[in-house]
């Protein structure tokens, strides 16, 4: 593998951004420190006023690529991103996350190994407050169903950061929804799922960092996002029907034990004005036993 920076690049690496200067400049020195050099690294900027554009333009580096432009969230942004991109891998880094060094050598090298291969999901480390937890998958391909079920039923880490595809596969899904901000990465790999398998790889490779800000880490809105969710894939969810009411009943209990009486309530009140749950507390009650049941006869499936 030729180490020329000045060669077209291997894999293109799509960071969006809004308004995380500082955060951003670790994460793009994360990626122009890679022990491969035959990168690209475009970072799509949603309408920043932190100076982020300036900040950026102070980096001379020809692998960095600045777009700057107000688009319509993180997923049209990721998607201006896979568009522009002149690699055939795309994988992508969040502005607040972090490569380890050799992040894109070891990815690139699954791609080169297996041809057909067109979806990896790395394995990471989440840094949350002062807890640190290892998120790590085992080694494995998903056949497409195993991948529907992985992504579904919840026993397979996924987050964005870790995702890496043939351009030519996201193209042909159509990219990340622009209606869903939260699960998103869950969402494109249901729809990756229906055509494609997905290989899982053991190695610790980036670092997870929870901020603040970030629409992941808020514990309100989780039963919106997935009614959001439901609502994109029925079909799947009627396959499973007991994971469902599984994750609600799940999200409303650990509220009540932490006794956040008014946030389980305002929860189950948004389940069931949801046409996409719905769920009666007898419904709830049951779908949480048989869901924790489905779901532990699956993770083995994945976890090993």
């Amino acid at each position: 593998m030729s180490d020329n920076a000045d060669t077209p690049p291997l894999i293109t690496v799509v960071t969006p951004t809004h308004n995380r200067r500082e955060t951003l400049l670790r994460a793009v020195q994360s990626v122009l420190s890679q022990s491969l050099r035959r990168l690209e690294h475009i970072v799509v900027d949603d309408g920043s006023t932190d100076g982020t554009g300036a900040a950026l333009a102070r980096i001379h580096d020809p692998r960095l690529v600045y777009i700057g432009a107000k688009w319509r969230g993180a997923n049209a942004a990721r998607n201006a991103g896979i568009e522009r991109a002149s690699a055939p891998i795309v994988t992508f880094l969040d502005s607040d996350d972090v490569y380890l060094p050799h992040r894109l050598e070891r990815t690139l090298a699954w791609f080169e190994d297996n041809p057909a291969l067109q979806v990896l999901l790395s394995s990471y480390v989440s840094l949350k407050g002062n807890r640190t937890t290892n998120c790590v998958n085992r080694t494995a391909f998903l056949s497409p169903p195993m991948l529907e079920r992985a992504v579904f039923v919840q026993t397979a880490f996924v987050a964005g950061s870790a995702i890496t595809a043939r351009r030519e596969a996201l193209l042909a899904i159509g990219g990340y929804d622009s209606d869903i901000n939260r699960m998103q990465d869950r969402e494109l790999l249901l729809r990756l799922a229906a055509r494609f398998g997905a290989q899982l790889s053991g190695d610790i490779d980036w670092t997870k960092h929870n901020s603040q800000n970030s629409i992941s880490s808020r514990r309100g809105g989780y039963i919106e996002a997935y009614a959001s969710l439901m609502a994109k894939h029925p079909d799947i969810a009627r396959r499973y029907p007991h994971i469902p009411p599984f994750m609600i009943a799940r999200q409303i209990l650990a509220d009540l034990l932490n006794g956040r009486i008014p946030q389980a309530f305002a929860g189950y009140m948004t389940n069931r004005s949801s046409s996409a749950l719905g769920y009666s507390l007898p419904e709830l009650v049951n779908g949480y036993v048989c869901g924790r049941r489905t779901r532990r006869d699956l993770y083995n499936e994945v976890r090993g």
